[in-house]
């Protein structure tokens, strides 16, 4: 079955382009459905079911994983199978009726532009890390680029002198400003902390860890989970709250919706759309509790 799987990894890579992202979630994904096929017995693609796949949507459910972790399976799932009807290796797909849950969708968590700056200043000293955590935070709340892009960086990545940095995502490329304060903080880092986190190794890679080797995700997670504790941040922030902070503070500083799309990397403007309701409902909400005498 796994063989099967590969196949279909390969066409997502060299035919639909898919984002390297994209492509180890739909691995992790697949592997896990077949796992739990195989646990119930069924190691032919063949003897898969409706009745079979709805169980394992069930069970995913029973692990007590969210409605949108649940839907993404669910939507891996169907495009495996879709592919392998097209590809005339199945003669029914299983999954053509396989319904995920509705996933709740949540308000994304916005700092206040004063809990940035709070946010921002946590790392205060001169230490090689201090400074190399300084500048990831300053970076990436000047760009709103994603946690794996921040770390995927590299040094030829970053252009000083004119205050650019290039995303690359599988074949898609994209080119983001940042101001001076980011700017700032990567001059310092660069000049007294990264070659000293090397510790003579080289690299080409901008963020490295204390061990000279290319700081991870969930490396860089603990950094925001610690200065936001600092900070004293009550909501549970992430690397991507300060991605939506930048959305929201550039659409509320007058950017224009087609501008902000480009920097953040949308391939559909109405995702980048949910900011401007976003920002229209706490509007609404704010002008609502000063008006109301019971507000």
């Amino acid at each position: 079955m796994q063989k099967e799987i590969e196949e279909f990894i390969t066409y997502l890579e060299e035919v639909k382009k898919a984002s390297k992202n994209t492509v180890l979630s739909y691995r992790r994904d697949l592997k896990q459905m077949v796992s739990y096929l195989e646990g119930q017995g069924i190691a032919d693609w063949e003897k898969v079911t409706r009745t079979s796949l709805n169980s394992y949507a069930l069970y995913l459910e029973g692990q007590g994983k969210a409605a949108a972790t649940v839907s993404r399976m669910m939507a891996s799932t169907k495009a495996f199978f879709h592919y392998e009807v097209s590809q005339g290796k199945l003669r029914r797909d299983p999954a053509e009726q396989l319904k995920a849950p509705k996933a709740e969708k949540k308000p994304p968590v916005i700092l206040t532009v004063e809990e940035v700056e709070r946010f921002l200043s946590q790392p205060k000293g001169d230490m090689p890390k201090e400074l190399r955590d300084k500048a990831m935070l300053e970076l990436l709340y000047a760009t709103g680029i994603r946690v794996s892009e921040l770390v995927a960086l590299q040094l030829q990545d970053v252009n000083l002198s004119v205050g650019f940095i290039t995303c690359r995502d599988g074949l898609k490329e994209r080119t983001i400003p940042f101001g001076k304060a980011a700017g700032s903080s990567l001059r310092g880092y660069l000049s007294h902390a990264r070659e000293i986190l090397l510790k003579g190794n080289e690299s080409s890679w901008l963020f490295t860890n204390c061990s000279g080797k290319p700081m991870s995700r969930q490396g860089f997670w603990k950094i925001v989970k610690y200065y936001g504790a600092k900070a004293g941040i009550q909501t549970d922030i992430t690397p991507h709250t300060l991605r939506h902070s930048f959305a929201v503070h550039l659409i509320s500083g007058g950017a224009g919706l087609q501008v902000v799309q480009t920097m953040l990397g949308h391939a559909d403007l109405a995702t980048t759309q949910a900011y401007v309701n976003y920002i229209q409902k706490e509007a609404l909400r704010s002008e609502y509790s000063e008006a109301h005498p019971r507000g």
